[in-house]
């Protein structure tokens, strides 16, 4: 129930839409997803897997939302907008952290064993970022618009792609 507050406040505070904590939670599919996300990974980790899976294959149809019953996720968390977000199963996300739509948090190829990025506090994704492979991305990084990262990223580090560049 912490994290279900911490969620809320989060959500109020960093999203301008947000116009009181009802709305967001009837309304809002980030908040919902999560707090799904967050039943199906503690049946995960009661060993239901089976019944995770089929939550979250709801969540996925009807959020377009698919984070795998077996990632890791803090509190204080915001899922702006948050059509096509990828979580895979051994991802981690910290405490307070900002994610937009269209993001993929996950490994490359056939790779088995520790595969997904884990994510630290306070940190902002932007749409359409890929973040990819075994890394870490550190504290209160800022992780711009379409950014595809396949490296660590140290903490209070901004990345932008080379493509975002151009276009500025």
């Amino acid at each position: 129930m912490d994290s279900v507050k911490d969620d809320l406040k989060a959500v109020k505070e960093r999203d301008p839409a947000c116009i009181s904590h009802v709305h967001c939670f009837l309304n809002f599919k980030g908040f919902l997803a999560c707090q799904s996300h967050r039943v199906a990974h503690k049946l995960w980790l009661q060993g239901r897997q089976v019944l995770a899976v089929m939550i979250q294959n709801r969540v996925s149809e009807v959020f377009a939302v698919r984070i795998h019953p077996g990632a890791k996720i803090g509190s204080g968390i915001l899922l702006d907008h948050v059509t096509g977000l990828v979580v895979g199963e051994i991802a981690v996300i910290g405490n307070n952290v900002s994610i937009l739509h269209s993001v993929t948090l996950g490994g490359i190829g056939k790779a088995s064993g520790d595969r997904h990025p884990k994510i630290g506090d306070g940190v902002l994704i932007g749409a359409g970022t890929c973040i990819l492979r075994n890394i870490k991305v550190g504290e209160c990084a800022k992780i711009g618009v379409g950014s595809v990262v396949i490296k660590d990223v140290p903490p209070r580090t901004t990345v932008i792609s080379d493509f975002v560049m151009l276009l500025f």
